[in-house]
Formats: structure tokens, sequence, C-alpha cells
């Protein structure tokens, strides 16, 4: 998986419909596009509760793509080999979620997947600094994380500090929550390059008519172009 720093659109099927997710992987990388991103909740690190290694294993032959696993859970490193295992290409996990981040990261290494660490709003980019030579991304939360559909939270002072401390690391900058074609060219300015939008790329479309993803995926990718 070679480094590339080009603007990425990762779809979350948190927004997709739950019972056909195979079906809207497809569609939805048909349209466009580049990358898959599932977020995993526990009900206890986030107010909610989505779904599990196991679902990934099952949605893993339909990603032709990139599987980008977020994992919203603590504690976070007796899941990892699952994921892993599940097929996960990034597993990311929260700077907030334990107490021995670097120990989370090497485990997700160690199980062979790319390894992320995310900031909820509430965090300055300044908690990740030591980390930067142990991740491969770098997820900014631009909502609190536990539902889809949120409103935008300004983070791209923090973006701006994240890119400054990657320098030239192949470290991606990940955008999570509010992703809008009126959010977007905010962050991709600031350094980003990969976003995440769930309802933005979802709405009005269908598995039976998946031309909607694709307009809305094109609407956020012009927005910065």
């Amino acid at each position: 998986m070679s480094f590339d720093r080009s603007v990425k659109i990762a779809p979350s099927i948190l927004s997709a419909d739950f019972a056909n997710f195979g079906a809207e992987i497809e569609a939805v990388e048909r349209e466009g596009a580049d990358w898959i991103h599932v977020d995993v909740m526990d009900g206890h690190f986030v107010p909610n509760i989505t779904f599990g290694a196991s679902t990934c294993a099952a949605i893993r032959p339909h990603i032709k793509t990139i599987m980008d696993v977020h994992l919203m859970i603590a504690p976070v490193d007796p899941c990892i080999e699952g994921f892993a295992e599940a097929g996960a290409d990034f597993i990311t996990a929260h700077v907030e979620a334990g107490p021995h981040i670097h120990r989370t990261l090497q485990a997700i290494r160690g199980a062979g997947a790319k390894a992320g660490v995310a900031l909820n709003p509430g965090t300055p980019a300044e908690a990740v600094s030591e980390l930067m030579d142990m991740v491969d991304l770098v997820c900014v939360m631009t909502v609190n994380p536990g539902f889809g559909g949120q409103k935008f939270i300004d983070m791209t002072a923090k973006v701006r500090a994240l890119r400054a401390m990657i320098g030239d690391r192949p470290v991606h900058i990940e955008i999570d929550g509010g992703v809008t074609p009126q959010t977007a060219p905010l962050v991709v300015n600031a350094g980003a390059d990969v976003l995440v939008a769930g309802s933005a790329v979802f709405k009005g479309g269908s598995v039976s008519d998946p031309a909607p993803y694709g307009n809305n995926i094109r609407a956020i990718r012009s927005s910065f172009a």
C-alpha cells in the first residue's frame, strides 16, 4: 500500500443501509469512494453501539479499496487482533481510550495493520506529538464521537498543527464528522487528505439508485479541487 497524499473520500457505512452493507459498499465504490470507513462503537466509550469484527469480516470481500476501521471502544487492546484478522487495512484507536497508547499502536502494527490515532474535539494536537513515528494516520474528530449526522466543529487550527508535526512523514490526516462540500475545503486547505463522510455521501441514494452517491462524492471533491 503506497503512500499517497491526494485527498481521498471515505464514506462511512454508519450512514448506509445496515441490511444491505455488501451491496451498499459495492455501489459507493463504483460511484467513486476511495476508502470505506467503518465506525465501531461500544456503548461505553461512546453512547452508541454499532458492530464488531464479525461484521468487518463479512463485508471485507465486498471492499475493493481500503477498509478503514475506527475503533471508538475502550478498552481497545483486546480487540485489535480480531479486527486485523477481519481484514482491516487501517485500525484507528483513540488517544483518550486508554493509558498506554504506545502499546496500542505497537499492537496494531504488530497485527499487520496500519496504525491510526484519533483525537476528540477537546483533545489538543500536542497529545500525539510523541507518536508521529508510530502512526500511519491521525484522525481529527470534528464532532464528538458517537452518532452520525452531527454538526461540524471547526478544528482547522488543530489540523494545521498536526500537519506541521508530521512534516515529510508518510502520515495521513483524516477528518471525521460533519464533512460536507461546505466544510471540506476548510480542512483540506489546512492539510487533511482523508475525508470521512456519512450522510453527506449516502443521502438521497440507495442500492437501486446509487447515482446520488456519485453526485455527492463529486460535490465534496469539487469543493476543494
